[in-house]
């Protein structure tokens, strides 16, 4: 039952940083870029971060890079 308990607050802390990071990045302007596609009618909406997506995905790949190099 221990290991139960650890897992559910190694999750916890994960979606307590996950929340975090993305509250800051809603606040520096991430989502709202240019190339990112939204299309709104009536009763629709459909969000499509394309350069936000691709900026995450570079800047993930370069800490990567920096922190798991051997």
């Amino acid at each position: 039952m221990g290991q139960v308990g650890r897992a559910l607050l190694v999750f916890g802390a994960l979606l307590l940083l996950i929340g975090g990071a993305l509250i800051i990045a809603e606040k520096l302007g991430l989502g709202r870029l240019p190339g990112d596609i939204v299309v709104e009618r009536k009763g629709f909406r459909l969000y499509a971060p394309l350069a936000t997506s691709i900026l995450v995905s570079l800047v993930l790949t370069l800490l990567a890079n920096l922190f798991l190099r051997r």
